[in-house]
């Protein structure tokens, strides 16, 4: 299917949703479950272009990955630390995670292992992460050696022990994360400073999962310490729903008025874009948590907001299609990394929203969107998958929305328009 047309709603929303596994937690827990010893099981995983380009990535190294996608169930057999094949060629498509996480993981390999993706992911940059983990002395370096992928770790001169050095943090926070979890098996663990940090939640969710798996961390400020000798332990572990997937069915209450129930996502979640439910709460929604679900009610009507989106940067999408039906200005800062993301969202989200009708100020670090009349229009999508989900959203609202290269949701969403059009309006 090359586009599909969005069907609007006319009457408020009245819909009980549920989505997919959370694509940050299943690729962390998938990499924990390998560093541990023994077999972990992780339910409610997400099943998507993203983790099965980690799932493939594990098996090109050696371990025993099990995927039930009918049951959403991913077993994977650890070897406490140890990287079974000594030397591998990986390629990870897209996946942003799966290129970092592995880029540091490796290190605990023998051997020469190549990690490479497609042409979008050739031009993301890896060099902050290759350049903490050289001052470390580890032999990892950028293949074309542009500081971005392939990636070559060559781990052929002996074992690599961790240590203490600092990390640029602001083009990604997944850098950080790709060191945190192999350092407890590092000899001398990690001690590490992050400078300039962006999106200091998904550092937080990596530390927390890293406890749930049986090590422990501390952060103190801009210092993160991780002790070495540490193992991770085998176990069965669920997968919270995906706050990122669940921000367009919360925005769509908020656009279209109505109520949505989001299933499984609860206040103690670990994923800091649930901070969007609150900026939906700054524009005029109401938020009710429950023990197992969210509600969002909207009225169709709300205001715009200035906010700065480094701590949600996925959400910046979402926001951004929204926006022009605003009542006032809608001012998105901070985020002048996202330009290095699946596309360059920044000048990607105006240039579409502009082909919609709205008023679009592109800037270095964000947006200034003016609340806008709108018009019928045919959405590119870059191959970005979230550009894809957002502009739909518009077009429940905005009849005359076309969704071109719809099939690029499949990277953490691959049913999101069948779900889309199961919203149900109120009777």
């Amino acid at each position: 299917m090359n586009q599909i047309e969005i069907t609007p709603l006319s009457r408020p929303l009245d819909a009980t949703v549920s989505v997919p596994g959370s694509k940050s937690i299943t690729n962390r827990a998938m990499l924990l479950a390998a560093m541990a010893q023994g077999r972990s099981v992780i339910d409610a995983a997400l099943m998507s272009d993203d983790t099965r380009y980690m799932t493939g990535a594990l098996r090109a190294l050696g371990f025993i990955v099990e995927s039930d996608e009918a049951a959403c169930r991913i077993t994977v057999g650890g070897r406490g630390g140890i990287i079974p094949h000594h030397g591998a060629e990986i390629f990870v498509g897209g996946a942003g995670t799966v290129m970092r996480f592995l880029a540091a993981m490796l290190t605990l390999g023998q051997g020469r292992f190549r990690i490479d993706g497609n042409q979008r992911m050739r031009q993301r940059p890896i060099g902050p992460l290759l350049d903490a983990m050289q001052r470390l002395g580890a032999s990892i370096y950028s293949e074309r050696d542009n500081n971005c992928p392939p990636v070559i770790v060559d781990m052929s001169r002996g074992r690599f022990e961790g240590g203490e050095t600092s990390i640029d943090a602001r083009v990604s926070s997944q850098f950080v994360s790709a060191m945190l979890m192999p350092a407890p098996i590092w000899k001398s663990g990690l001690r590490l400073r992050v400078i300039g940090e962006t999106a200091r939640p998904f550092i937080d969710m990596t530390l927390r999962l890293m406890e749930a798996w049986g090590v422990h961390g501390s952060r103190d400020g801009d210092l993160i310490v991780v002790p070495g000798g540490q193992w991770y332990r085998a176990q069965r572990f669920a997968v919270e729903p995906d706050a990122s997937s669940a921000s367009y069915f919360a925005a769509a209450a908020a656009l279209i008025g109505g109520t949505v129930r989001i299933k499984g996502l609860t206040s103690h979640s670990v994923q800091g874009d649930l901070e969007f439910l609150g900026v939906l709460q700054r524009m005029g929604a109401r938020v009710a948590w429950h023990p197992d679900f969210v509600e969002v009610i909207g009225t169709g009507q709300f205001a715009g907001v200035d906010v700065a989106m480094n701590s949600m940067p996925d959400m910046v999408p979402t926001l951004a299609a929204i926006a022009p039906f605003a009542s006032s200005p809608t001012i998105i800062r901070n985020v002048a990394f996202i330009r290095h993301h699946e596309s360059d969202r920044i000048r990607v989200l105006a240039t579409e929203l502009r082909r919609l009708g709205a008023s679009v100020i592109d800037k270095e670090d964000g947006l200034e969107i003016q609340p806008s009349t709108m018009h019928p229009a045919t959405i590119e999508t870059y191959d970005d998958h979230r550009i894809a989900m957002s502009f739909a959203i518009a077009g429940l609202k905005l009849r005359g929305v076309t969704i071109n290269d719809p099939g690029c949701v499949a990277k953490t969403f691959p049913d999101f328009f069948e779900r889309l059009a199961m919203l149900e309006p109120a009777a």
